[in-house]
């Protein structure tokens, strides 16, 4: 009988906390979609702007279009997840296409300009109305679709200040690259999309699943001596 509770409260300490919140590495791979996930998603833009450099706008836009479509064909073939390829060939698409109808090669880069501001004024309204915005995502992407962090007013105040930091620093580069957009600095705004991508994002994403994951680790209830 003895053997039989011991068997039973050993193995619930552990394993719910870990199906709860997966590893930092783990988080971080989901969300940026790995080396693969980084490259992919950058080699579109990156054909775009040399394309661009030794030829003319628009076999530079054929040819990052091109490129997209054969990354998102090749995971497809693979079965792989597309989510990172079809989220990066739409963003592609419009900008291509604004660009192939006014001839300005900055405008390839103008729908992303334009999403940056919003992400980043949503996010800064959303913390000002204490609803950080970083948080439900926290619940959609880690959590399973569970808000219990609304009820831990450490993990409030600490989503709210996530929230704060990711729409600065979005803010902040988008700030950049609309600055080279208005100044019809075409390659360095080229650059800049790069520079600016997922270096950020990574720092910012790194930042939030430490911050989150040590705050739920010091609210956690202890297990009791001797379980």
């Amino acid at each position: 009988m003895t053997t039989g509770q011991h068997r039973t409260t050993g193995p619930e300490i552990g394993p719910p906390d870990d199906e709860r919140l997966p590893s930092l590495a783990e988080q971080m791979a989901d969300q940026l979609g790995g080396w693969r996930g980084l490259v992919e998603s950058s080699v579109p833009v990156v054909v775009f702007v040399i394309a661009n450099v030794v030829g003319e706008l628009r076999p530079a836009v054929i040819a990052s279009v091109a490129v997209a479509l054969l990354i998102a064909g090749l995971r497809l073939a693979q079965r792989r997840p597309v989510r990172h390829a079809v989220n990066g060939l739409f963003g592609i698409a419009i900008g291509a296409a604004i660009a192939w109808r006014t001839g300005e090669e900055r405008d390839f880069y103008l729908p992303g300009i334009l999403y940056g501001i919003g992400y980043g004024l949503a996010l800064l309204i959303s913390a000002a109305i204490r609803q950080p915005l970083v948080g439900w995502i926290w619940s959609v992407l880690v959590a399973k679709g569970r808000a219990e962090w609304r009820d831990d007013p450490r993990l409030v105040r600490t989503f709210t200040q996530l929230t704060v930091l990711w729409g600065v620093v979005w803010l902040a580069k988008v700030g950049v690259q609309a600055g080279l957009y208005l100044a019809h600095q075409d390659t360095a705004l080229g650059v800049a999309r790069l520079a600016l991508g997922y270096p950020p994002y990574a720092l910012l994403l790194l930042v939030t699943v430490w911050a989150v994951r040590r705050v739920t680790r010091e609210t956690a209830p202890q297990p009791l001596p001797g379980a």
